[in-house]
């Protein structure tokens, strides 16, 4: 059931349960007679766990940078749009049990939700495998430049990096455009579609068209600078 994902983090789990409870949010919990098989207590772990495989990162190969700096650096890399971003990356979106409640109201597509899934992932992979474990995930999950701290944060946004990328290959830029959007607009998800040169399309969902355009971009960056992760499908949103 849980293939596919594993292979993206890249992890395979000896207690898949480790791994069902992290993708349990607790509206589902509550609607199950009040289990306490949720995630809330994973993602306080994997919190932790998730600031020190950073940090380690950040310490090692950043040497001449001050506290203030790393500080910063560790800040941009681990804030909620880009957990949210990297949960996207790999699909745990499709992944997260919901209860009907949180699903009615769009929590699969919302970044607090899904940056916390993510750190209970992290905590979990930490129980199941250890700290080298989590640290190789969180090196996957990332793509942590730490000697510089911008491959997804404090630098080039992934629609820059994937324009550079295309025009190097294709000598030709990416095209963008807007699918669909649905929901009032206090809270509209937008679907956008990217097209390489090459052909291959990605499809991500965001709460803006901007971060929509940025998942997508993600997507492709994936496919080809990561081959072993491919195919990436379109990310499917519950909305549409």
């Amino acid at each position: 059931m849980y293939e596919q994902l594993q292979r993206r983090i890249p992890y395979r789990f000896t207690e898949v349960k480790l791994l069902r409870i992290a993708l349990t949010h607790s509206s589902h919990a509550n609607e199950e007679q009040g289990s306490r098989d949720h995630n809330e207590r994973l993602e306080f772990l994997g919190d932790a766990v998730l600031e020190l495989c950073i940090s380690e990162d950040l310490f090692l190969d950043c040497p001449e940078a001050r506290e203030g700096e790393l500080t910063a650096k560790r800040s941009a890399l681990v804030n909620q749009e880009n957990l949210a971003a990297a949960a996207r990356r790999i699909g745990l979106d499709r992944y997260v049990v919901l209860g009907k409640g949180e699903e009615a109201q769009g929590g699969r597509n919302r970044d607090s939700l899904l940056s916390d899934a993510l750190e209970a992932l992290i905590g979990a992979v930490f129980l199941d495998g250890g700290y080298t474990a989590a640290r190789q995930a969180v090196r996957g999950l990332f793509a942590v430049d730490a000697a510089t701290g911008e491959k997804n944060a404090g630098g080039k946004d992934g629609k820059s990096r994937l324009q550079e990328a295309s025009q190097r290959l294709f000598k030709e830029r990416p095209v963008y455009s807007l699918v669909d959007s649905k929901g009032p607009e206090h809270d509209k998800i937008f679907k956008v579609r990217l097209r390489l040169p090459d052909g291959r399309t990605f499809s991500a969902c965001g709460s803006s068209v901007k971060r929509a355009e940025q998942a997508a971009a993600m997507l492709a960056l994936e496919s080809i600078e990561i081959p072993a992760l491919i195919p990436f499908p379109d990310q499917k949103c519950s909305h549409f």
